[in-house]
């Protein structure tokens, strides 16, 4: 799993290690209700309007979802390639979630260099005021969570460096298991 708060830099830094170990890894692709932001990939999300996903709910269809500054986002049950490991990109709620039924799971919570960044790549991706006001506030909240989530924390700095780590810290988890 890949968690962290908003603006961190969760899927950009997700495909790059996709396109970069694609024999590799399989990420699972998230749904929200919330709309596409103006310049952002069709396939960021599966967009779906709240009835289709409260329809998914009842149906037991999501191995976690939470609803999030009005919007439901969640990761349908997840159906990976063989030989691929199953990459999630998801919040800090869904990580919680997914970490009380897959205590095995691997969790790498990125958080950015400072919060001024934070901000700025918020802006950056189209976020509103009021949106990245609110998810700055969030992110002040959520702060702690890497660590009592037990996982590895990354400072999102430069991409590169980045998915380097991450993909150090997979290949020992599946070395020691």
């Amino acid at each position: 799993m890949v968690s962290g708060p908003g603006g961190v830099g969760k899927g950009t830094v997700c495909a790059e290690l996709v396109d970069r170990y694609a024999d590799d890894f399989w990420l699972s692709r998230s749904w929200t209700t919330r709309e596409r932001r103006p310049g952002e990939a069709e396939d960021a999300y599966v967009f779906v309007d709240r009835a289709t996903f409260e329809q998914a709910i009842a149906d037991g269809g999501f191995l976690e979802y939470a609803e999030f500054l009005d919007n439901y986002y969640g990761t349908p049950i997840p159906m990976a390639p063989a030989g691929q490991d199953l990459i999630l990109e998801i919040d800090v709620q869904g990580a919680r979630q997914v970490v009380e039924t897959n205590a095995d799971a691997l969790l790498i919570f990125l958080v950015a260099p400072s919060a001024e960044e934070q901000e700025a790549r918020l802006r950056r991706r189209g976020d509103p005021p009021d949106k990245v006001a609110q998810r700055l506030a969030k992110a002040a909240e959520e702060a702690n969570a890497g660590a009592e989530l037990g996982a590895h924390v990354i400072v999102n700095v430069d991409i590169n460096e980045t998915v380097e780590q991450m993909e150090s810290y997979i290949r020992a988890a599946r070395l020691s298991r």
